[in-house]
């Protein structure tokens, strides 16, 4: 049988594979195009495999929320390239995967090994569709982090793909919901509140704050002050309650919530490559001056 381009591009359209892998493919089938489909999904799981090792620390943060605002998702998804990435073929898993970790939340207890084995649109798994995508875009491709968020409101943000963040609320609204979700990403906060910070991170800052404070040489009683004066400080700036809001640095974030008598119960912040050897610009600062001249 004949190999037309017709053929050829049927098949690509199909597969998503280059141009000259499906012509292969149809030549060692004899022109049989579903056989010619298995050939390359076999292919295609082979070159994921192969390709696994590699380092993916390019990709997107994408959320997803429940129709009721209840509940919600954030799922990073890795490649190698920031060119695959922005790619219409990765956007649509990323997106396609963030669906599945919201449907898969709905049971409880969300991880990346479940998730891998969750149905999702045109595959058996998210992992099937993973290393088609695989042999389409060259690269590793990695579902590398899934959480989940409950409140009575949750509200979501997105940074260009880079960082993406969920806030729960009790009372306000999804606008207060959004312009939280964004001061979040912008400023980074470790905790909601200074009961929520964890004590290990809270016993070595007062470790390195009281050397620097003896290192003063002043007396004992005024090197206790000195040091829970700085604790008071270093509790404000890493919490979310005690941050100035970024639209409005003149209040914080507790005074803007009181003013609209509502709580924030919790909340969970995604950006793409965080603890991956890789060089990046600072996609926290560059929130900060959007949300600043916004």
């Amino acid at each position: 049988m004949a190999i037309t381009a017709a053929l050829v591009k049927q098949l690509r359209e199909r597969t998503g594979a280059g141009m000259m892998e499906c012509k292969k493919a149809l030549v060692e089938t004899g022109g049989d195009l579903e056989a010619a489909v298995e050939v390359l999904r076999k292919a295609g799981l082979a070159k994921a495999d192969k390709k696994a090792t590699r380092v993916a620390a390019e990709g997107r943060v994408v959320p997803a929320l429940a129709g009721d605002r209840r509940r919600g998702v954030l799922v990073e998804v890795n490649c190698e390239t920031d060119f695959v990435a922005r790619g219409e073929a990765f956007g649509a898993f990323a997106e396609a995967v963030a669906r599945a970790a919201l449907a898969r939340a709905e049971g409880g207890g969300l991880s990346v090994e479940a998730l891998l084995t969750a149905p999702v649109e045109g595959a058996a798994s998210v992992d099937e569709r993973r290393r088609a995508l695989v042999a389409q875009v060259g690269e590793n491709v990695a579902v590398r982090r899934a959480v989940a968020l409950e409140a009575p409101l949750v509200a979501a943000y997105s940074h260009g793909g880079r960082i993406g963040v969920l806030v729960g609320l009790e009372g306000g609204d999804e606008a207060l919901g959004k312009d939280i979700a964004m001061h979040v990403a912008a400023s980074r906060p470790v905790a909601v509140s200074a009961e929520d910070v964890p004590a290990e991170l809270l016993a070595k800052e007062r470790e390195i704050i009281e050397a620097q404070a003896r290192a003063s040489g002043k007396p004992e009683e005024i090197v206790a002050r000195m040091v829970e004066g700085r604790l008071r400080k270093f509790l404000q700036e890493i919490t979310l309650l005690g941050q100035p809001f970024v639209k409005d640095p003149e209040r914080t974030v507790e005074q803007l919530l009181k003013e609209r008598s509502a709580r924030v119960t919790g909340f969970l912040r995604l950006e793409v490559g965080e603890g991956i050897e890789k060089e990046g610009a600072d996609f926290a600062a560059e929130v900060m001056a959007q949300v600043k001249g916004s």
